[in-house]
């Protein structure tokens, strides 16, 4: 086979991310470069993603290579990745799923519950926003943009008591011993497809979907698929408070999801719903399923 290059990132985890899919392709023998690249999301960091164009922004310029033929596959945090992708590309690998989950980060405290009433919590994500809320209204939430190293630093110089974060980037570059507490899913939904690595190709390269195909983890694959549903069934934007989380024991799979106003001014909208999988398009319609369920009770 000829050469493959990864177009990636060129943060630290983002690196570290192509960097464990190019020892992995490696070791199957392939000769394997990185093509380090700077995206709009890395280089707007004045605006929450929200008011500029959503997480999209982290991938558009990968794609652009992948389009020009300057790279083969792209690899991505997969809740970072826009739910239907432009034509002309494709999803060809979901990878073993690391934590999912969010952790709670202080220099100070070791819990939420453990905050002083207004204290000042930093975080960008609207489904943090909204989940955190829910729990301690009393909070300060302020926005916290950057990569992973500038978050901890901000944290480390005073601007916050308290930062969330995807408990998955801690734990993959050596940083676990920054977390002070994890939330279990059911006090934190996490985000869509969090906690999982994408691998992205041009539609129509079989090449490398047979040469991709055994690193794909089909488990966490049925779950992202399904979790990845229910954002496309709401509209699919970082601009929505939208959280989903999918677990399978054997073949059934049980799916959890909840949207919330932005500015607390609802309750928490929560729906469950679990079946039989036996392949993605059925995880799929789990997700439409929970979909339809949230915007029935008030979703939008």
């Amino acid at each position: 086979m000829s050469p493959i290059t990864i177009a990636t990132r060129e943060s630290r985890l983002a690196l570290w991310q192509a960097h464990h899919v190019k020892s992995l392709l490696e070791q199957r023998g392939c000769q394997v470069t990185l093509l380090g690249m700077t995206t709009k999301g890395d280089e707007i960091l004045d605006r929450t993603l929200s008011k500029v164009g959503g997480k999209g922004l982290f991938v558009k310029e990968l794609e652009v290579a992948l389009e020009e033929g300057r790279a083969d596959i792209a690899v991505h945090s997969l809740k970072d990745v826009p739910m239907d992708l432009p034509e002309g590309f494709e999803l060809a690998c979901v990878m073993e799923r690391e934590d999912p989950r969010d952790a709670f980060v202080s220099n100070k405290y070791d819990s939420l519950q453990a905050l002083p009433q207004g204290a000042v919590v930093g975080t960008s994500s609207l489904r943090r926003v909204v989940l955190l809320r829910a729990q301690r209204p009393d909070l300060k939430i302020e926005p916290l943009r950057g990569n992973l190293d500038t978050r901890l630093r901000k944290l480390d110089d005073g601007q916050y008591d308290a930062i969330i974060l995807a408990a998955a980037g801690l734990k993959r570059l050596g940083l676990a011993s920054r977390i002070r507490g994890v939330f279990e899913t059911d006090q934190m939904l996490p985000a869509a497809g969090q906690g999982a690595l994408g691998i992205e190709i041009r539609a129509g390269r079989d090449d490398l979907k047979q040469l991709l195909a055994p690193m794909a983890h089909q488990s966490t694959w049925l779950c992202v698929a399904a979790e990845r549903a229910v954002s496309r069934g709401l509209g699919g934007s970082c601009s929505m408070p939208l959280a989903a989380h999918a677990t399978l024991a054997g073949e059934v799979l049980q799916l959890r999801a909840a949207w919330g106003e932005p500015e607390g001014t609802a309750p928490l909208l929560r729906s469950t719903a679990s079946g039989t999988i036996a392949d993605i398009d059925a995880a799929a319609r789990l997700g439409e399923q929970v979909a339809a369920q949230l915007r029935a009770a008030g979703a939008h």
